[in-house]
């Protein structure tokens, strides 16, 4: 209760403070976190309106860092403080940013920006947490090696038609529940690897980046021709290294067990609920003019249907599948709180990148695309990042990301765009997977996992014993190949 009342009274004084008659821009009309993301006023033609202030000082970065190590390190060397007070330091850090970016910079447009951002943000992963968590999914069969690997890549490509996240909380469970006997924490990490982040990088719906992509004008289908082959090969890859490390996997083996071969759905109403989110995701006045805005509830339409099937999927769900599924709401509690506070100490950060993206664009190549939005989507939010470097590949061109549609289209008329494009696209959604907060569903997972009794790496051992040997090596191949250039 007290850490409720905590966040609550944090968000609705910041709530206030945002829509307070002293703010700028008090006519401001977008409401969605694709909207806050994306679309920018046409009038806004200098830097720093287009940032929407002035740039914030280079020690505004620290708390943002501070809190990454507090991530990576604090369960390492002081567990016992960090399990009872991450809430408090994630808030405090993150008010450490809000003020200074309220009393110095009188900067409330990227404030409230970022509030609408992470509503948004928590209300996909609480809405699909809640209704994933009434789905009860067994599959009766031996956990060997290649059963494992074809659910993995079953997971891949239905993460492109609900989305990295709702094919995360859809499949996490019944995957650890398949590997009960056996499950190591190799089997976590893949399972980030490959449905939580690059399985998802072939359509729209897959990822937040690519969804804003097409929000800029980015058809539909251009993601998929133009990122199949290295799909393929990239989940090729991770696959076949999961293949091999899951060979060696003897735990739990019982030979004289029986399985049925058969797959045990429970929670069929729960499919609507999925089904009325991922519809939901669209419904915003940047993709359907007639959906209104509620400005100046940091909410729209869509916030408010999801938080709707938080209430209604648990609400209605079949408490023996949420039992079998061992469902709390801790998984989703620590998210929400860690969560805002790297939303908020990462305005300072993102405002230097896109600076940086911007003025330095002539000596960006394929090759820097690819590197620098991976390396920046491995810490920061992979979908701001793509913007940023988006916008500086059509600077290049003469071209402007707030041109509209027909200016990206344009833009991506030229082979050297499409190039630069295609780079920038992959290395958001691939590099997704580097560390536990490079996605959304990354941390989800893990407390999930963690929740089922599932041994995780830590912040460190997951980037040091995962992701660096195996990851890099992979998108190392993917650049040489396709990037190189």
């Amino acid at each position: 209760m007290r850490r409720s009342t905590l966040f609550l009274v944090a968000f609705f004084s910041l709530f206030i403070l945002l829509n307070s008659d002293t703010r700028p821009d008090s006519t401001d009309t977008s409401k969605s976190v694709t909207q806050e993301k994306v679309l920018s006023h046409s009038d806004k033609t200098t830097t720093e309106t287009e940032h929407h202030g002035a740039a914030p000082s280079p020690y505004m970065v620290i708390p943002f860092l501070l809190l990454l190590l507090l991530i990576a390190i604090a369960p390492l060397f002081f567990q016992h403080f960090w399990e009872h007070n991450y809430h408090r330091i994630a808030i405090f850090l993150g008010l450490i940013v809000t003020t200074y970016y309220a009393t110095v910079l009188n900067d409330f447009v990227s404030l409230k920006h970022t509030l609408v951002e992470y509503l948004s943000f928590i209300a996909l992963l609480s809405s699909l947490f809640v209704a994933s968590g009434g789905i009860l999914i067994k599959v009766d069969k031996k956990a060997t090696p290649i059963v494992n690997t074809l659910f993995l890549l079953f997971g891949a490509v239905i993460s492109n038609v609900i989305g990295t996240t709702g094919a995360s909380m859809l499949l996490i469970r019944p995957f650890m529940r398949m590997n009960k006997d056996r499950i190591k924490s190799y089997h976590i990490i893949f399972f980030i690897f490959v449905v939580s982040n690059a399985g998802g990088a072939l359509t729209p719906i897959g990822d937040p980046p690519l969804f804003l992509g097409f929000l800029k004008g980015v058809p539909f289908f251009w993601v998929v021709e133009q990122v199949w082959l290295i799909w393929i090969i990239a989940i090729a890859l991770i696959l076949a290294i999961f293949f091999m490390l899951d060979m060696n996997n003897k735990a739990g083996a019982k030979e004289d067990q029986q399985y049925s071969g058969k797959i045990e759905f429970k929670g069929l109403k729960n499919l609507g609920y999925l089904a009325i989110i991922i519809v939901s995701v669209f419904l915003d006045p940047a993709v359907m003019s007639w959906v209104p805005s509620l400005d100046p509830l940091p909410v729209g339409i869509r916030e408010i249907i999801m938080f709707g099937v938080v209430f209604a999927a648990y609400k209605t769900a079949d408490k023996n599948v949420l039992k079998a599924n061992e469902f709390d709401f801790g998984p989703i509690k620590e998210v929400a709180y860690l969560f805002v506070g790297i939303f908020f100490t990462m305005i300072p950060a993102l405002r230097v990148i896109a600076d940086l993206a911007k003025e330095n664009s002539d000596v960006f190549t394929s090759s820097l695309f690819y590197w620098a939005t991976g390396a920046l989507s491995s810490f920061l939010d992979n979908a701001p990042t793509y913007l940023n470097f988006m916008s500086a590949a059509m600077g290049k061109f003469g071209f402007d990301l707030n041109g509209g549609a027909a200016q990206t289209q344009l833009f991506l008329q030229n082979p050297d765009a499409i190039q630069y494009l295609t780079a920038i696209s992959v290395g958001a959604v691939f590099f997704g997977a580097m560390t536990y907060i490079g996605n959304g569903p990354n941390f989800m997972v893990k407390s999930i996992a963690e929740s089922a009794g599932v041994r995780v790496p830590t912040f460190i051992e997951y980037i040091i014993k995962y992701s660096l040997p195996i990851l890099l090596p992979v998108y190392a191949v993917i650049w040489f190949f396709f990037f190189r250039g």
